[in-house]
């Protein structure tokens, strides 16, 4: 399992955003879905502050990658609705915001 495997299924199931770095940058997100896509754990967020990347917006970690990790406090109201989301053919997924 991934390194940060408790923590994401615990924060997926209470809807909790996450503080993580990754690519070396601070980043605040709503997790939405873990699981394994072509063999590798990958998390989909929605980030809403940090990184480099324009934000709010759509992002696809490689939990491997993910360097920090903290399930914050703060919760979102949950899925962005299906115009929003893009659709992955998981291999296998552990969770996802509903």
């Amino acid at each position: 399992m991934a390194r940060w495997d408790a923590e994401l299924r615990s924060a997926i199931a209470g809807r909790r955003l996450l503080q993580c770095t990754y690519d070396t940058r601070s980043r605040i997100a709503e997790p939405h879905a873990y699981g394994l896509l072509h063999g590798v754990a990958k998390l989909l967020v929605f980030q809403i502050r940090g990184g480099r990347s324009p934000v709010p917006g759509w992002r696809l970690l490689e939990v491997s990658k993910i360097e920090e990790l903290v399930v914050l406090e703060q919760t979102f109201r949950g899925s962005r609705g299906e115009a929003h989301q893009h659709h992955y053919e998981w291999d296998t997924l552990f969770a996802r915001v509903e």
